[in-house]
């Protein structure tokens, strides 16, 4: 069979296998509806499945939770910065560095009970103080250490003592 149309244009296709061509176009197309029609509500399900979130509260709610709780560790992570800053800065000022010479002040005095000890804090500055035993008694005396220099003249055992805490070595025992 032939049709007047396809004819005046050229085209010499007979009109029944024309529309078998479009009814199995039609089919498959009906197919692949049908599987992304199925597709999108499995898709849906997982969707209102995953808004729903635990114990019935919805997504926004979760992550609006979760950029509260972002924030308030930035805030403490930034308050823990500054105590931790200010920790350092006092501890430059705490005496952290000692030296510690142990001697005996006079030939007949045994068992080393004399000593020197030096504390300084980070910048070298704080005091010598040195115990003289002796069979009178015991004399204590300090002297003031400014950036590591001493004023004043400084015994044997002092300078060891101050030279053990500017090293960080601690102890000696002469």
């Amino acid at each position: 069979m032939e049709s007047k149309l396809f004819s005046s244009i050229g085209i010499d296709i007979d009109p029944g296998i024309l529309f078998l061509i479009l009814f199995i176009l039609i089919i498959v197309l009906l197919a692949a509806f049908m599987i992304q029609t199925y597709r999108y509500g499995v898709m849906r399900s997982s969707f209102e499945a995953f808004m729903r979130g635990r114990n019935a509260a919805s997504l926004e709610e979760e992550i609006e939770q979760l950029f509260d709780d972002v924030a308030r560790l930035r805030a403490g992570a930034e308050k823990n910065r500054g105590d931790i800053n200010k920790i350092i800065m006092n501890l430059r000022e705490t005496y952290q560095r000692v030296g510690i010479v142990k001697y005996d002040a006079f030939k007949e005095m045994g068992g080393k009970l004399s000593f020197s000890i030096a504390l300084l804090d980070d910048n070298a500055t704080g005091f010598i103080l040195n115990s003289v035993h002796s069979s009178e008694g015991c004399y204590v005396y300090t002297k003031e250490i400014i950036e590591g220099e001493c004023n004043i003249t400084l015994g044997d055992e002092e300078k060891k003592a101050l030279m053990l805490a500017l090293e960080g070595d601690s102890v000696q025992f002469d």
